[in-house]
């Protein structure tokens, strides 16, 4: 089964991508866990990028699509992959379907306040990276790492101002790709105001 997982930062793509992987027995493919992994192994596109994203400069799709089209030649995709992080743009979602032929596109749907209140509530141990949050997953002791006993963080991207350019920027690039699968018959809506476990429900009835 080839799938992508479309929604906002904050909707839980990669929460429910973790669990389906293993249901479906498909990998889970993160754009950003592949350009760390290039970049990383000093491969000949993590190089390109690297240089790319020194310069200051965003990496083109010509790129992007050709790391996501080599993570496919490895044999755990021959049964299927979930996309979480690609396509961004149309002209991905063009390059790809000649590529791959994609059987549903799952769209996590969540409104803008209910995101806010989802990433502003993030908290992170530096060392570990282990994510707690303040409402719905508290540190046994306020703002201290159950584990090391070290001072919690707040990411400057989980920040208010940084939350709301992330959803201004998913709006601007994305949202086409919601109509763009709409209209070819692929689109998904899943409501993931739920916890995980519901949400993960509706992905499974859906994709019966």
């Amino acid at each position: 089964m080839n799938l992508v997982f479309l929604g906002p930062p904050g909707a839980g793509k990669g929460t429910i991508a973790a669990v389906a992987k293993d249901f479906f027995d498909i990998p889970h493919i993160s754009t950003g866990d592949l350009f760390r992994y290039n970049i990383k192994n000093e491969t000949e596109l993590g190089k390109e990028v690297k240089a790319i994203l020194a310069s200051g400069e965003l990496v083109p799709d010509s790129v992007t699509i050709k790391m996501v089209e080599d993570r496919f030649t490895q044999d755990d995709t021959k049964n299927g992959f979930i996309l979480d992080g690609f396509p961004r743009t149309i002209a991905q979602a063009d390059a790809l379907s000649q590529i791959k032929e994609i059987d549903a596109v799952v769209n996590f749907v969540l409104d803008r306040e209910s995101i806010i209140k989802r990433l502003s509530g993030r908290r992170m141990c530096k060392s570990t990276g282990r994510i707690y949050h303040i409402l719905y997953n508290p540190p046994k002791v306020e703002g201290i790492d159950d584990e090391t006993g070290e001072a919690l963080i707040q990411r400057d991207d989980d920040k208010e101002d940084a939350i709301l350019n992330r959803l201004d920027v998913y709006q601007a690039q994305t949202e086409p790709l919601i109509e763009y699968y709409r209209e070819k018959g692929l689109l998904v809506d899943i409501d993931a105001s739920k916890d995980a476990t519901q949400v993960f429900e509706q992905v499974k009835a859906a994709l019966k």
